[in-house]
């Protein structure tokens, strides 16, 4: 191999692809494959759950393909002046040119890489990066974390009624956006971790990404990087039943305050494991956040809004926190029907809803 290639452009790649390499018990997966062919410096990793790849442009001199530690590289480049950058390899080396700096890093044999996967998939979908970004955001964070329950770690992409709608919940949460009209089918599981990966590819990345999959694998191309992840096995639960489709008590407020309140109260929660009680008044038109400890006292809070029904609800104040955290737009649309049913969330608009279960007070 040998090639010459920017410092701009090898600390992006690099920057790109590494995140998912380190420390493992099989050495391989530590280090990063760089191939240098028809004109590309092509830079892979891989942990066995996730393959990245990323091209960028190099002037190759001699074709070749040589396998180096990830970290070590990665931050070498990022040190680098912001010149050309030579590579050579000789005798299972690599030796590093840019300007005043010199260096030779010690290679391991590329045949061990694991091959990136080569099976057909079927090209599906297309969605802006920001778009991709900013939906999956709404949803992620209400996923389980709970190894034993491998169908609700991930998001469920599907399409109903030709609309393409994302979902995810860990049995105390739901979130669910829809998307975007969408004719094609679409029922698959992906991993959390993928999802916050590729997010965050995106900051580094532009337009549009595409995504198709097969029945074990998802693939995500955006211009010169190509991120493919194993699909969680398995069907996803009914949630639609889960979400009301009335209630007998609404309130709508506005979001910024409605968050401050529960910032607030939240503080005087943290004995009483997070716990707030959200009273709604039709006769006052206030929504009141209360919170009351035996060691730092009650707070309560009254929000002005648009309010029907009388009742109480207690919520987790962390829980409430992240839910209001992904409503879009200055107004929130808070709907629940007694003590212990679920609680809905969502914006003006109808395109996202989240529902949280009350706590049994």
């Amino acid at each position: 191999m040998k090639l010459t290639i920017t410092q701009e452009n090898l600390s992006k790649g690099l920057n790109i692809v590494s995140r998912i390499s380190g420390p493992s018990t099989t050495e391989i997966l530590s280090n990063i494959l760089l191939r240098a062919e028809n004109g590309q410096l092509e830079l892979n990793t891989t942990n066995l759950e996730v393959f990245i790849t990323h091209s960028t442009t190099a002037k190759i001199e001699k074709d070749g393909v040589v396998c180096v530690p990830a970290n070590l590289i990665t931050d070498f480049v990022a040190n680098l002046p912001k010149t050309n950058i030579k590579i050579e390899t000789s005798d299972n080396k690599l030796k590093i040119t840019a300007g005043n700096y010199k260096s030779t890093i010690n290679t391991i044999n590329p045949d061990d890489f694991p091959t990136t996967p080569s099976a057909k998939f079927t090209t599906k979908l297309s969605i802006g990066s920001e778009e991709f970004k900013n939906s999956t955001t709404q949803v992620v964070g209400v996923a389980s974390t709970d190894m034993s329950r491998p169908i609700l770690t991930g998001i469920y992409f599907h399409t109903n009624k030709n609309k393409l709608y994302l979902a995810a919940t860990d049995g105390y949460r739901l979130a669910e956006k829809c998307l975007r009209d969408e004719k094609s089918e679409v029922s698959i599981i992906v991993p959390t971790s993928t999802i916050n990966e590729v997010n965050r590819l995106t900051d580094k990345l532009e337009d549009y990404i595409q995504i198709s999959n097969n029945d074990e694998q998802i693939k995500f191309v955006a211009k010169e990087t190509v991120l493919i992840s194993r699909l969680i096995d398995g069907k996803f639960i009914n949630y639609e039943s889960l979400i009301p489709s009335t209630t007998d008590n609404q309130a709508i407020v506005d979001k910024s305050e409605f968050i401050q309140a529960v910032k607030v109260a939240e503080l005087f929660a943290r004995e009483a494991a997070e716990s707030i009680v959200l009273k709604t008044n039709q006769e006052k038109q206030l929504l009141e956040i209360n919170s009351i400890t035996t060691e730092f006292g009650d707070n309560n809070s009254r929000i002005e809004g648009e309010i029907s029904g009388n009742s109480t609800v207690t919520l987790n104040a962390k829980y409430l926190l992240q839910a209001l955290s992904s409503i879009e737009g200055e107004k929130v649309n808070f709907n629940f029907s007694g003590k212990l049913a679920p609680v809905l969330i969502k914006g003006v608009s109808n395109d996202y809803k989240h529902i949280i279960m009350p706590v049994k007070s």
